[in-house]
């Protein structure tokens, strides 16, 4: 029978209170390499060592269950896409002297996005011995041998910070366990090295916690941004602090370019159920470290969750314990490149900044560089030639910002071109595609030169934000001798506009999103101008079942001498399908969308409906001549449906537009939460 244990073994830490000065050594907090620090070290060395030797703990036994997610990443919008999904479950098995085996009892997975990827095995197990002496992950293909803090010698490589004195508390048996955090810093950077803090017991010096990641030498995958890793352990028998909850993060990138989206690997594992009584079977200590049950029993290994419910739950950010990795090595940050991946490569925005092709600017070619002068200053190049206008185009931008706080971002612009709005009706390299196979453009394009500063409140993308712009605005021209079926460009009020944007994202009930933005600015020889905006968004979807809800609710308004580009544009494809595209004008607006989808051959094929409401008013201000947008005659609507192809990538739809002006239209789109990339 399983031996419990009367301090409650297994629990959760249900609280951490963080106690500075508390306690003798934590007067020397800061000091490097204090003795107090060392010898904190040293007995932890010891106790790995006697812990291996001690005759009254002979072995155990555990079930560990957890979760592996494979997912593309894109920092600059926070969006996160799922790819792939596996939950796994686990035997783990230990005997002195220190021998281990874990066997994988039950697998299953699920692809929500067409992927090939293979895990390493060491990816879908769990860590039972702090990582011994030498780290090593993705068999060596990752990182290959890292030296412990612990290991022997490791005073040599490290160096050791008494940083906080901490007490742990277990909720249900109010035990008591103070802990000391010791922050490591590798004595030099460009070695292979652990960065991060361990957690030791005052009264053990027993690990309890590690947090931490690599300094960039470390990783042999040069695709690597960067590893990040949490390991806390639960004591047991009154002694012994075995694996409780492991964490892992692992960010991608292609090598040679800047394509602001990667690839990460997440993994989360809970370990539970410990047996100190009942022996495993000799023949799991002589073979491989892991092994497999046949896969009729992995099949039917019964999970206490749903495979994908973290998932459905928001567990797609990263997780709380490595954010803190990340936040502990600021100060690091910003000094030393912690990434993997070289610092200078090339640079794309998005696919289209490589080619693209419009009505106003004919075919378009660019490229660009990303290059790292300092830790936290980040250049950005782009340049690129319109043939058809015989106009080239560029940007430069800076930013500034640490591992934490906030970030600053100069820009600037020459012959940027911009899309009149306020929804984009297609990723310009879809609408390439359009203007190429169907001379059908949805762009409303005009061109920008300026500079604009902007401060964010974080480095993430859903963080308040404020800009100054300085700009030069001008119309796009039309280049082609005969534009055929090609809607007219549409002139803009040109000239020198100086603004200032603010936008504060906001979460609402539900699981939703919002945002908040405003403009005050004023374009020369006009009244100054101000616009509102408000959007909010909520998405619900089952993805073991495979059905999805998508609803949102969208308004602005906008008053004084607004110039014609800073107007509000509806109808057509992504506002009011069936109806003119962006038929109607106006100087204040509204907009409701819904749309439901749910599998009929998954993942090939699935099935949509959506519909949507809105209208704009024009109250003040007048169209500049040579619109073909006019004033809304009422309240318009639209229904469909359609067909979302592999993976809900692709769609073809068919709406009718209801109300004035309303008629029958196809169209053939890419899954929006693609659009940033395209």
């Amino acid at each position: 029978m399983m031996r419990k244990d009367p301090v409650h073994p297994g629990r959760v830490f249900a609280w951490v209170t963080v106690l500075s000065a508390l306690l003798a050594p934590a007067a020397a907090a800061q000091e490097v390499n204090s003795s107090a620090a060392l010898d904190l070290v040293r007995r932890g060395r010891d106790l790995r060592r006697s812990s291996v030797q001690d005759s009254t703990f002979g072995r155990y036994s555990a079930r560990a269950t957890g979760n592996v997610y494979f997912l593309l990443d894109r920092p600059d919008t926070d969006e996160r896409t799922l790819v792939k999904a596996d939950q796994v479950a686990l035997d783990i098995y230990w005997r002195a002297p220190n021998r281990t085996h874990q066997r994988i009892v039950g697998l299953r997975d699920r692809k929500t996005l067409p992927t090939n990827i293979h895990y390493h095995l060491d990816h879908l197990t769990v860590v039972q011995d702090d990582f011994g002496d030498r780290i090593r992950l993705g068999d060596g293909d990752e990182v290959s041998s890292v030296p412990h803090p612990l290991a022997p010698g490791a005073e040599s490589v490290y160096d050791y910070t008494l940083t906080d004195s901490l007490t742990v508390g277990y909720g249900s048996s109010g035990e008591i366990v103070r802990v000391y955090e010791i922050e490591v810093r590798p004595r030099e950077m460009d070695q292979p090295g652990f960065l991060g803090s361990i957690y030791l017991d005052r009264a053990s010096a027993a690990v309890v916690r590690m947090r931490f990641t690599f300094t960039p030498a470390s990783y042999m995958d040069r695709r690597l941004d960067y590893i990040r890793i949490s390991l806390d352990n639960s004591l047991w028998m009154g002694r012994h602090w075995l694996p409780y909850r492991q964490e892992v993060e692992i960010r991608r990138e292609i090598p040679a370019l800047d394509f602001v989206a990667g690839s990460v690997i997440q993994g989360h594992y809970e370990i539970r159920g410990y047996d100190f009584d009942t022996p495993a079977p000799d023949r799991f200590f002589l073979g491989p470290a892991v092994s497999m049950a046949p896969q009729h029993e992995r099949d039917a290994f019964a999970f206490s969750e749903e495979l994908l419910a973290g998932v459905e739950g928001g567990g797609l950010s990263t997780p709380e314990a490595l954010v803190e990795v990340r936040a502990r090595l600021s100060d690091v940050a910003r000094r030393r490149y912690l990434s993997g991946l070289n610092p200078h490569r090339l640079y794309f925005e998005r696919a289209s900044e490589v080619i693209r092709y419009d009505r106003a600017e004919g075919l378009h070619l660019g490229g660009g560089v990303r290059f790292q002068p300092a830790p936290t200053l980040v250049a950005r190049l782009t340049g690129g030639y319109a043939f058809g206008a015989g106009d080239p185009s560029g940007r430069v931008s800076l930013v500034h910002a640490g591992a934490t706080g906030p970030q600053a971002t100069l820009t600037a612009s020459w012959n940027r071109m911009r899309d009149m709005g306020p929804h984009p009706g297609a990723s310009p390299s879809v609408n390439t595609l359009s203007s190429v196979l169907l001379r059908q453009d949805f762009l409303d394009p005009y061109f920008v030169r300026g500079l604009e500063l902007s401060l964010a409140g974080s480095g993430r993308a859903r963080s308040p934000r404020l800009t100054v712009r300085w700009e030069q605005h001008a119309s796009a021209r039309t280049w082609m001798a005969d534009p055929g079926s090609f809607r007219p460009l549409a002139p803009v009020d040109e000239g020198r506009l100086t603004a200032l944007d603010g936008r504060l994202p906001v979460h609402l009930p539900g699981g939703g999103k919002g945002d908040l933005s405003a403009t005050l600015g004023r374009m020369e020889g006009r009244a100054t101008f101000r616009t509102a905006e408000a959007r909010a968004s909520w998405a619900h979807a089952s993805l073991e079942g495979g059905w999805s809800l998508r609803g949102d609710v969208s308004g602005g308004i906008a008053g004084g001498g607004v110039p014609a580009q800073a107007l509000f544009l509806l109808g057509g494809r992504n506002t009011l399908p069936g109806h003119p595209y962006r038929g109607s004008v106006g100087d204040a607006y509204w907009l409701v969308r819904g749309e439901a989808g749910i599998p009929v051959a998954g993942p090939w094929v699935g099935l949509r409906t959506f519909a949507a409401l809105g209208r704009t008013h024009l109250r003040a201000h007048e169209p500049p001549a040579g619109w073909t947008s006019v004033p809304a005659r009422g309240v318009s609507a639209s229904v469909g449906g359609g067909v979302a192809l592999g993976w809900d990538v692709l769609r073809m739809d068919v709406a009718r537009g209801l109300g004035a002006g309303g008629g029958w239209e196809a169209r053939f789109t890419v899954n929006p939460r693609f659009h940033p990339w395209l």
